[in-house]
């Protein structure tokens, strides 16, 4: 990648975006090392993609993050409360949730390509199923952690996960909350790719420049013929996933979960 060959696009808080001359946005997540995400970064990246719909010099995008990790999900303290906001108000007076922007990111039109170096967790391992396609490092680790912290999965990962990897393996890796290494993450269809950490973001911008090659409105027809569905479902899963995490964020298993996690020791769940 040459940096010479890119125009700088516009950045939408702790996002920047690039565009190439071949037609490519680099949209890269600024919050090293570990990218947690909260609802002004989701959001960062609803206006990102959904400026770049707008733009016809933009036919597919690259998704990075900037540091060690692609996205570790949400921070959380010892009380189990998140390190940022994941609700506001809009500009009529109505609530937004961080689900509502998970809903306006998948409505989005043209195609992404995520380059995932070290975690994708937990919500970050929604925000990596988001794309159209994944190309990850060696040294990647996915990781569905939600039952080790006693919570309910989010982020549209009832949807996402199952049509990449199966039904029967998206419930062993929510039941388990195991890590997947970027191997098995291609061996398994949770990635497209894989590659060395030193050249994955040259071979992740490669894919998406060969997709911005094709014509680009036959790719965005056949995007929403296979695609065009996501929206709705992800809005009626994550209505069902936030119901199911504000009530088991009420447990002592949540609890026990984040301290655990915190504390880097094994939990010890009660069912209560």
């Amino acid at each position: 990648m040459d940096d010479s060959a890119f125009d700088e696009f516009g950045q939408y808080g702790d996002i920047s975006v690039k565009l190439s001359d071949d037609h490519v946005a680099v949209v890269e997540i600024h919050r090293p090392p570990h990218n947690f995400f909260d609802l002004d970064l989701i959001d960062g990246l609803v206006a990102a993609f959904g400026d770049l719909d707008a733009e016809d010099g933009c036919r597919a995008s690259l998704l990075c993050a900037e540091g060690k990790n692609f996205c570790a999900g949400a921070q959380f303290g010892s009380d189990g409360r998140r390190g940022g906001e994941i609700t506001a108000t809009n500009d009529d007076g109505s609530p937004r949730h961080l689900y509502d922007a998970a809903f306006d990111l998948f409505s989005k039109h043209k195609p992404v390509v995520a380059a995932i170096q070290g975690a994708a967790v937990g919500g970050g391992l929604g925000v990596a199923c988001f794309p159209d396609f994944r190309v990850a490092a060696p040294e990647a680790r996915f990781t569905a952690n939600f039952a080790r912290l006693g919570f309910h999965h989010g982020f549209g990962l009832t949807v996402t996960l199952p049509l990449l990897v199966g039904q029967q393996r998206a419930l062993e890796l929510l039941y388990t909350g195991r890590r997947v290494k970027g191997d098995e993450a291609v061996e398994i269809g949770l990635a497209d790719k894989l590659v060395p950490l030193d050249k994955l973001r040259t071979a992740a911008y490669e894919l998406a420049a060969e997709i911005a090659g094709s014509a680009p409105l036959a790719v965005e027809s056949i995007r929403n013929t296979m695609r065009g569905h996501l929206p709705d479902a992800i809005k009626a899963a994550t209505d069902n996933e936030k119901a199911e995490q504000d009530r088991l964020r009420t447990t002592n298993d949540w609890r026990e979960g984040v301290n655990a996690m915190n504390e880097r020791r094994t939990p010890d769940f009660t069912r209560s």
